[in-house]
This record gives C-alpha cells, structure tokens and sequence, in this order.
C-alpha cells in the first residue's frame, strides 16, 4: 500500500526515533509498504518517521542510483555496488574518512536540493528484517543514502547541514511545504 509522505514541518520528522522489536504491530506490512511508497515516490531510502512512524526503520535501495551511472562516474565510487536494504534499529559506530559534497533532495522537502557534507564512509550496526544483527561499512553513495536516512531516525533534516545563510534563502520554499503550497506527484500529508 502506498502510504502519504510527511511534509517538512510535521513533528514526526524531528523526533529521535525509537527501537523497536519483532512484535511491533504490522512490521512486515509497513516494510512492504515503504517500499512500494518509496519507488512509487522515486526516492532510493525512506525512512518510518516520513511515514509518520516514529521508529528506527528505513529502506535503501542505492543500486539503482549505481546502476545509472556513467562507467566515468562510477570510478568515483570504487567498490560502492550499491545495495537494496531494510535497516532495524540502526545506530552509527563510526564516521570515516573525507567529508564529500553531494546534491541531495528529500521526499518530504519536495523541489529544494542542496550540496552537503558528509563523511565518505560509515559503519553501523543494524537488523535486517528478520532482526538477525549486522555491522557493516558502507562507503560512497550507499554511505551518503544512509546517512540520510539515519538523519531521518534521529530528527535530523538534510536542510540541518547548510549554513545559515542559506536556510534563510529556502524559508520561503520550506514555509510553502509545510503550509501545503506545493504540487508533487506522489502523495503527500501536510500538516
């Protein structure tokens, strides 16, 4: 089922999201579901609380952004083949290596995208789907989908990252998001 994506402005998307275990009502529905919204949306991650779910969930599918690229651009990306994901109860061990500019855009800040920095490589720990753990290290633009994501579950925003200057230039967009002032073509719940 498709679910509505959270707009900018929705106090779900600030809270710091909590674990959960395998008997949360509805798991494996929900997961299906963020999945089909997801790609239903065109996004490449999705995280519960944009779902209005204020849990530690999200999916990553950077495969596809991978698979897009020019043999060029992926040089760019050694060993990031990419990953399709569900991520239960994630929490970062460590961030590594260069900070790395990205243009990013997010599926509940329709129509804004910006360059942020973020670490080349990250390591977390996390169940998958049938809470079995896992720590692993992601690096690239698997890394960066991640770390989005993982910002979601903690209440962080990717507008978060720029500087000030420039938060106050997309007041006005972000202001028409959360007001519902904006057409995307997926569905969408404002405030």
């Amino acid at each position: 089922m498709i679910l509505p994506i959270v707009a900018y402005g929705n106090p779900v998307l600030r809270k710091v999201a909590e674990d959960i275990d395998p008997q949360y009502p509805g798991l494996a529905s929900l997961i299906d579901s963020m999945w089909e919204t997801m790609y239903a949306s065109n996004g490449v991650g999705l995280a519960a609380p944009q779902v209005n779910r204020p849990i530690r969930l999200f999916v990553v599918d950077s495969a596809q952004i991978i698979e897009n690229l020019d043999e060029d651009e992926k040089d760019l990306y050694p060993g990031d083949e990419g990953i399709k994901q569900t991520f239960i109860n994630a929490h970062i061990k460590t961030l590594e290596g260069e900070l790395w500019s990205y243009n990013e855009g997010c599926l509940s800040i329709p129509k804004i995208r910006e360059d942020v920095m973020r670490n080349e490589t990250v390591t977390i720990t996390y169940q998958d789907e049938t809470f079995q753990q896992h720590t692993r290290t992601f690096n690239g633009i698997t890394a960066r989908v991640i770390l989005h994501e993982y910002d979601h579950i903690e209440g962080k925003l990717f507008i978060d990252y720029l500087p000030s200057l420039r938060k106050k230039l997309i007041k006005g967009k972000l202001n028409d998001i959360s007001n519902g002032k904006i057409k995307v073509d997926y569905k969408m719940s404002f405030n």
